[in-house]
């Protein structure tokens, strides 16, 4: 009776008895052909993970900063403390002279102790001009917002956001509506709350504070003599830059004492950029140590490609006296380097589906996406490729008289 190894030339020409040939001869060994999946596996798992991830940590920093156009620009003191020269808001009514400038008004930052009831909370407050609101895409989501009239009555109304007010209530931010809370001992009627932003990492993070009038800060938390940030608002995005210039010189014509230079002037698209970029460099720096494990892992795959060859030499011989060209016995090997690096991808990628959990119990953000699982299986057949060519291309060379001798 012949090897079940050996066909007849005819069928072994065939694509489909080829296949059939060298799936019979990975499943006959199924321990070595799992060790050599297992580094393609993890390789390729952690190619699909790394790629969630770093697709979920651009989607949360783009939706950090939401709040903010990229138009945005944000002036304030470069120290902190008093400030000698501090800006003013006849500072943000000069830069409205710019014609690359469409809004710029004043806001004001505070902290201390926020009451409601018996709960004491440790928060901040903005105090703000009621436009405010729309350049940054505050949206309430129970009650009302501030209103032209509540900045020029000095009403000492408060719209808080969802975190601090899920906070305060332990749980439902809308029954705090209507309610009195106590800022720094001053007695606020809350108003409203806006919806959540998720802004934890933002440079203007409105969820964890309460927004209030600016004439009503002035009035009666923080005094006329204050040191406002100035938020500006750009034409376009193509405008940013001219008018930082525009910002610059009013500054260094209304603040002789130390010009534009005793200030910092952030424009929100290029730290949306920055973080931005952060991310995709954090995304590359593991991507990177994925491929390195599927390299390993390709390493392996030649080790057990050239050992199969090694045991399977009169096999070879017995392919080659029967009439198998080289490049037969060549797509043989190959085709069965590939399978095995294809199975192990397509199984990598059903781990990484299946390790989602753990991100969500680490709190890591993640996007899945096709472009994770091409990148991974994709990795994984070009290992297969280019490892396994070396050792197929020097069993299709082998003698098939000195193979047939082989013992």
């Amino acid at each position: 009776m012949r090897p079940s190894c050996i066909v007849k030339v005819g069928d072994y020409l065939q694509f489909k008895q080829l296949i059939k040939l060298i799936l019979n001869n990975i499943f006959q060994n199924k321990g070595r052909t799992f060790l050599t999946t297992l580094g393609v596996i993890v390789g390729t798992a952690t190619i699909f993970l790394v790629v969630a991830i770093g697709k979920g940590a651009e989607s949360q920093v783009n939706e950090q900063y939401a709040q903010l156009n990229v138009g945005t620009i944000i002036v304030s003191a470069a120290q902190r403390g008093p400030a000698a020269d501090p800006l003013t808001e006849e500072d943000a009514t000069r830069f409205l002279e710019s014609s690359n400038i469409d809004y710029a008004f004043p806001m004001l930052r505070g902290g201390g102790d926020i009451n409601y009831e018996n709960f004491s909370y440790q928060g901040s407050y903005s105090a703000i001009y009621p436009e405010f609101q729309t350049v940054n895409h505050l949206t309430v989501y129970e009650g009302r917002e501030l209103v032209e009239e509540d900045e020029t009555e000095h009403n000492r109304y408060a719209v808080l956001g969802y975190e601090l007010a899920n906070t305060l209530t332990d749980g439902n931010p809308a029954e705090i509506v209507g309610k009195n809370v106590t800022i720094s001992r001053r007695k606020f009627e809350v108003i409203g709350v806006y919806e959540r932003i998720g802004d934890s990492s933002s440079p203007m993070g409105y969820d964890d504070a309460a927004l209030i009038p600016y004439s009503a800060a002035q009035r009666y938390l923080m005094g006329t003599r204050t040191n406002p940030t100035i938020l500006a608002q750009a034409k376009d995005i193509d405008s940013v830059q001219s008018a930082i210039q525009d910002i610059q010189y009013i500054l260094d014509e209304t603040h002789r004492a130390g010009g534009s230079d005793q200030f910092r002037i952030m424009d929100a698209g290029s730290s949306l950029a920055a973080a931005q970029e952060s991310a995709r460099t954090l995304s590359l720096l593991l991507l990177s140590v994925a491929v390195v494990v599927l390299i390993v892992s390709g390493i392996g795959i030649m080790n057990v490609m050239f050992v199969t060859v090694k045991e399977r030499t009169k096999e070879i011989g017995l392919l080659r006296a029967i009439g198998a060209k080289k490049n037969e016995v060549l797509s043989q090997f190959l085709i069965e380097a590939v399978l095995i690096s294809l199975m192990g991808g397509i199984v990598g990628v059903i781990m990484g589906f299946c390790a989602m959990p753990l991100l969500d119990y680490f709190d890591l953000p993640y996007k899945a996406s096709v472009n994770g699982v091409l990148l991974g299986v994709t990795f994984s057949t070009v290992t297969g490729v280019f490892f396994g060519f070396y050792p197929a291309w020097k069993a299709s060379g082998l003698d098939p008289i000195e193979a047939l001798r082989h013992e």
